[in-house]
């Protein structure tokens, strides 16, 4: 697994090139890009990664690593990537108004257990 596979998706790509370019992409810019990311980069890589937001340090991007990694966080829906956006200046969702835009579901394959626990989770809101 590695970046070529996260260039899947739109706005992954979005992502990783503003990085590139040492933009801050925000709080939840961050957060989706972890959430999504630790999927398909180990530690090292990802924390290389989010160390490119001009406002970001090793120690905040290894701890963010680790929370997304403790907790085992799924990638954010849509709806979610979209709300997050509302509350910061930088764009994490470049086209909004594409209703297949920022679904990383679509275009990126996660390891089983992240399908599963979504399973998971409306079998439990049925019951």
């Amino acid at each position: 697994m590695s970046i070529e596979e996260l260039r899947k998706n739109t706005m992954m790509v979005h992502l990783l090139d503003a990085l590139d370019a040492s933009q801050d992409i925000g709080h939840y810019g961050r957060l989706v890009f972890a959430m999504v990311a630790h999927h398909f980069m180990d530690e090292d890589e990802l924390v290389a990664y989010l160390q490119k937001d001009v406002n970001f340090s090793e120690t905040d991007a290894r701890s963010l690593y680790r929370q997304v990694q403790s907790k085992d966080y799924n990638p954010p829906k849509r709806d979610r990537v979209l709300e997050w956006q509302q509350q910061q200046e930088f764009p994490i969702c470049p086209d909004p108004d594409d209703p297949d835009a920022c679904n990383v579901y679509k275009d990126l394959k996660f390891p089983d257990h992240v399908y599963n626990h979504i399973a998971d989770y409306y079998e439990q809101k049925v019951s």
